[in-house]
């Protein structure tokens, strides 16, 4: 019965539209006649007839001959009267399609132009009839639409859904959202919203509206099964907190996405609640980075600055003296050039932007202010290339070197001898570029002339060998005056003796040599007659303010500091990878387009590759094994990149700088000893970080392709986390495989580094030692002996059986670094690197990042030199603080995620200054050439940050 009431509903507005469409198609062609108007009439009990008969059906389901059958017979009926079969304007047998397509019909001067399954398009002969042509081909459609549904048809829509007939609420939705549709191009004329409003009206009238539940108080808290993290209510059970009373988690997600928290801890408060909530919604979320950004900055020095802006100060007074010092002398040069005093002199501002970095085209050392400019080429020298130019010996810049990577077989990776040897460039992981910097002029016979004028050495044909001209970037007095106030502050504050110390002696408890247990600390070295042996270790749950002290003391000596369970200081956020996946996807596919593979360096022969991002997480949890069942052991390479780390993981990045202690100094924000932040806003900045450190790791040293970091130098301090760690188990065969290829190794070594397959060729390097004291390899027995060492240090060191054990550090003290050079220098062709090859050559033997000291290393280094480092575990939650300029390196013993983030406090200016030297030194296609870091810029920002509120403070005391 509903069936035929619908039926009988759509016959009537089948009719109205009908009258309408026959009213416009009679106007446009100018039919305005009776015998017009009795043709409608007589169309109309046509209709009514067959309506009637479709009404008085029976209601059961038409078979598939009778759904053929019923258009052909509606047809017919219909065929006798062309007006009327023109004002359908429907195609209701395919058969009559083809013929159907070649018709078209005048409309006030236009063609329209009949396709299937769309609307008319009216060619722009009239632009008058374009409202009409289009009501009528909306009409049109409804009328099709609702014959078909008189039909039986189930023709697919415009939208790709099929027509619903069973449900009259789901007709009268479907004919309002197509009516808005038709409409929303152009206001309808006045007659389609009347027929509009009757139809709508009389379905209206016919349905019964069902009334909205509000969802009240006691549904959402004991009724409701949506679990907040999938958004699905289907999954059965779910654990509600009891704490907010709103949210609710599914056992599938609990156990899913938060394996460590029992159903009672989640009822007590959910992940909502406690703000470590890693649903996608709540990873994006602003507030909780906000809420989290606040916090940090409440805990915030305490009221303590003005005792911090004065230990800042006395610690930066004696480096902003050297740089003024540095720029007194050239002026005093160029006042002597031109025969003027210095009150008479003036030195020409040059004109930079704060977001352009100006650098030395020579050495690519930054330029903070006093250099040497060419008016006509723009070339710029710093003040250091200045002064070695007049002294004869320009250090700075070295010439750039040549690299020659051979790429070898498969088979030699595993100890196999070299049958090809393929020269073509590679991607790796090398502190050298692949191709030389070419500079565009040439330094041969570049030198000062006898008044201490500098010419430019660049000749093209704008510039030829003018001289350069001393420029100012700051002002020409503007050091002087800052040295000024900052010793007038110094003296006023009575900090002009010497540099403050945070103590005199260390507050460490005092404990016998022989105990290996001390509250903390930890042990880290056995040097003899040593002091440092023990490394400063406390809780960051027990740290204090007056803990800062304690830090300091340690900090200045340029010892490592290691603060343990820095992740209970947080709110418990996942660092699972897929959790920081599924956050880092979400803003991949709304703003930065599809991220999926990902570039990753394969420890083995460290070249450089592409794996999907799913798979490397994989096989970062259950492990990869390559051809020969070796471990592969892969390194994620900027993933995120650090400078986008803040918005593409939003979320973890405020859960990382929480999580970070002694914020006075590590706080990227408004760290008040962290030099880093006191660049203006507008200044173009170093990247510091965060930066993320995601690699595979194994347990057992490998010797080769093991998960590590090989040693270098940072031109910053850094402070280190391990967020996450996972622990593979190696498989059987892939133990049987490592035990094999071993020997193999091992072989290989003892063949190349005797020359065996070298075929007379010589290698290029500072090499000075001979067979008889390489690795300890000239005969059997010592080969034995070394394998005997090897399995005696992995047991003691490297097994990582505790379950928080995560990478394995080395640390070496900075007095120690000459001697740490001199013993590479020696050993050099005993290490492997692109393409597992031996080093050939070595231009620095820390910068260059290409060395890793094994066990048999570092006990051959103590013998020989009688140095060794800081080595210490580093577990799940420790923060591991690391001074400039002291060279340290890393080995995974499981598959680690740590987070790491840059930093330049006052106490290792000193460092920084140092290395920027060093590294001015290196070939300029070095990547460690170009100062990136700027310090010599920061420590005048930071002075001049740190007289102004010293300034400040002390007018609003007087």
């Amino acid at each position: 019965m509903e069936a035929n009431q619908s039926l009988q509903e759509n016959s009537k507005s089948f009719d109205l539209n009908t009258e309408k469409q026959e009213e416009d198609t009679i106007i446009h062609n100018g039919e305005g006649s009776a015998s017009g108007a009795l043709k409608i009439k007589e169309y109309d009990l046509k209709a009514q007839d067959c309506s009637d008969q479709v009404v008085k059906k029976k209601r059961r389901r038409k078979s598939k001959r009778e759904a053929e059958i019923e258009p052909l017979s509606l047809k017919k009926k219909v065929d006798n009267d062309k007006v009327t079969a023109s004002v359908i304007g429907i195609r209701l047998n395919p058969l009559n399609e083809a013929a159907q397509e070649d018709k078209s019909e005048e409309v006030n001067g236009g063609i329209v132009k009949k396709r299937r399954g769309r609307k008319r398009k009216t060619l722009d002969k009239g632009e008058a009839s374009d409202a009409k042509v289009k009501d009528q081909a909306n009409a049109e459609e409804e009328l099709k639409d609702d014959h078909e549904e008189h039909s039986g048809f189930s023709k697919q829509s415009r939208r790709g859904k099929k027509r619903k007939t069973s449900n009259k609420d789901d007709e009268a939705s479907d004919a309002k959202a197509e009516d808005q549709s038709n409409g929303e191009s152009e206001m309808p004329s006045e007659s389609s919203i009347q027929r509009r409003s009757l139809r709508s009206a009389r379905r209206h009238s016919n349905t019964q509206e069902i009334p909205k539940v509000k969802r009240n108080v006691k549904f959402t808290e004991e009724e409701c099964l949506m679990c907040h993290q999938c958004q699905r209510n289907d999954k059965g059970e779910v654990v509600r907190c009891t704490s907010c009373k709103r949210k609710r988690y599914c056992l599938f997600c609990l156990k899913n996405w938060y394996p460590e928290w029992t159903n009672d801890v989640v009822a007590e408060a959910c992940p909502v609640c406690r703000g470590n909530c890693n649903c996608k919604a709540c990873l994006r979320s602003d507030e909780l980075i906000k809420k989290m950004k606040q916090e940090v900055k409440e805990k915030r020095y305490q009221g303590n600055e003005v005792e911090l802006s004065k230990y800042l100060l006395i610690r930066l007074l004696p480096f902003v003296r050297q740089l003024n010092e540095e720029q007194m002398l050239e002026l005093v040069i160029e006042a002597k050039r031109q025969g003027l005093s210095l009150s008479e002199l003036n030195i020409e501002k040059a004109k930079y932007s704060l977001k352009e970095r100006v650098y030395c085209d020579n050495c690519k050392t930054s330029i903070f202010d006093y250099h040497r400019s060419c008016r006509k080429c723009s070339f710029d020298l710093c003040l250091t290339c200045c002064h070695e130019l007049r002294d004869g010996q320009l250090l700075g810049g070295a010439d750039p070197v040549e690299l020659e990577f051979i790429k070898c077989s498969l088979d030699y990776l595993h100890g196999g001898k070299e049958k090809k040897k393929i020269k073509e460039p590679e991607i790796h992981e090398f502190q050298l570029k692949s191709e030389p910097d070419i500079r565009g002029w040439s330094r041969s016979g570049w030198h000062a002339e006898s008044d201490a004028s500098i010419p430019c050495p660049k000749v093209n044909d704008g510039c030829c060998h003018g001289f350069l001209e001393l420029k100012s970037i700051f002002g020409q007095i503007f050091i002087s005056e800052l040295v000024y106030k900052a010793e007038e502050l110094a003296k006023a504050y009575k900090l002009q003796n010497a540099i403050e110390t945070p103590g005199n002696s260390c507050s460490c408890p005092k404990i016998s040599r022989n105990s290996d247990v001390r509250n903390n600390t930890r042990k880290a070295a056995s040097r003899e007659d040593s002091s440092d042996n023990w490394l400063y270790c406390p809780r960051a749950v027990d740290l204090r303010p007056v803990d800062l002290k304690h830090f300091q003391w340690h900090w200045d000596k340029g010892e490592p500091v290691i603060v343990s369970d820095v992740l209970e200081c947080t709110s418990g956020l996942s660092w699972e990878p897929l959790v920081m996946w599924r956050a880092f996807r979400q803003i991949t596919n709304t703003k930065h387009g599809q991220h999926l593979d990902v570039k990753v360096l394969d420890c083995l022969d460290w070249c450089e590759g592409e794996i999907n991002i799913h798979q490397f997480f994989t096989g970062y949890t259950n492990g990869r094994y390559d051809w020969e069942n070796w471990p592969q052991i892969l390194k994620l390479k900027d993933w995120p990149p650090s400078n986008l780390f803040e918005e593409r993981l939003p979320r973890h990045c405020a859960e990382f700088i929480s999580s970070l202690p002694f914020k006075e100094y590590t706080d990227p924000l408004r760290g008040a000893l962290n030099l880093a932040v006191k660049l203006p806003n507008k200044c173009l900045k170093p990247d510091m970080g965060p930066k993320t450190y995601i690699a595979y790791g194994v347990a057992q040293e490998l010797g080769r392709g093991d998960s590590v970091t090989k040693l270098h130098c940072d031109m910053s301090d850094a402070v280190n986390v391990l967020t996450h760690i996972v622990d593979v188990k190696l498989e059987h065969k892939s133990i049987v495989a490592i035990d094999t290829l071993k020997l193999k190794h091992l072989e290989q070594d003892k063949r190349e580094l005797f020359r065996d397959d070298q075929e007379g060729e010589t290698n290029v390097g500072m090499s000075t030692s001979s067979p008889s004291t390489v690795d300890g390899l000239s005969n059997g027995s010592e080969l034995q002996d070394v394998e005997k060492v090897k399995m005696k240090h992995e047991n003691i060191m490297s097994t990582g059986e505790d379950a928080s054990d995560g990478a394995l550090w080395d640390i070496f003290r900075r007095q120690d670094v000459p001697k740490l050079q001199e013993y590479l220098k020696k050993h050099f062709r005993e290490f492997r690197h692109v393409h597992c090859r031996p080093l050939n050559q070595v231009m620095h033997p820390i910068h260059d990042q290409t060395m890793y000291l094994t066990e048999e290393h570092k006990r051959k280094l103590k013998e020989e030199y009688g140095i060794e480092p800081w080595t210490f575990i580093q577990k799940l939650g420790d923060a591991v603080f690391i001074p400039t300029g002291c060279p340290h390196q890393v080995r995974n013993l499981k598959s680690c995620i740590k987070v790491a983030l840059d930093f330049v406090s006052p106490e290792n200016v000193g460092e920084c200054f140092r290395l920027t030297e060093e590294f001015r030194t290196l070939p300029i296609n070095h990547k460690s050439s170009e100062d990136k870091l700027e310090v010599k810029k920061m420590t005048v920002y930071a002075m001049d940050n740190v007289v102004k509120n010293l300034e400040k403070t002390r007018s609003g005391e007087t």
